[in-house]
């Protein structure tokens, strides 16, 4: 497995949860990684990217303010966090971290399909 996201679980709304995700491998130090979320029923929604440099970040709109994307290159594993504060009900999904397959040093990708690389998954639960 080349991705493997852990950190899911039932939280109450307002309250906080960090996920993260581990990348086995030295390709995935040039690329940007990102999150993404699917609700039942709903299409695969962007959550936020980072770029490899670090330097680079975008977020959802319906999470900014909240949400905020970091990684930790090490020499042969990049792990990738997203720590979720302020939490709502409807923040409620999977949500998955993928890594690109365009080597960028400052690029950030909104679009799921410039994914190629994915998670299983990790389920968050916000509570009312």
């Amino acid at each position: 497995v080349q991705l493997q996201a852990f950190g899911g679980g039932l939280v109450q709304a307002g309250g906080s949860l960090r996920l993260s995700c581990a990348a086995s491998g030295r390709t995935f130090k040039s690329v940007p990684m990102g999150w993404f979320r699917q609700a039942p029923g709903k299409e695969r929604e962007f959550v936020g990217v980072i770029s490899r440099s670090d330097r680079n970040r975008k977020y959802g709109d319906s999470v900014k303010g909240r949400f905020t994307v970091s990684r930790d290159n090490a020499e042969n594993t990049v792990t990738l966090n997203l720590q979720m504060n302020d939490l709502k009900p409807e923040d409620t999904a999977v949500y998955y971290c993928a890594a690109s397959g365009r080597a960028s040093w400052d690029g950030v990708y909104r679009d799921p399909n410039d994914y190629s690389t994915w998670g299983q998954g990790t389920l968050v639960t916000v509570s009312s």
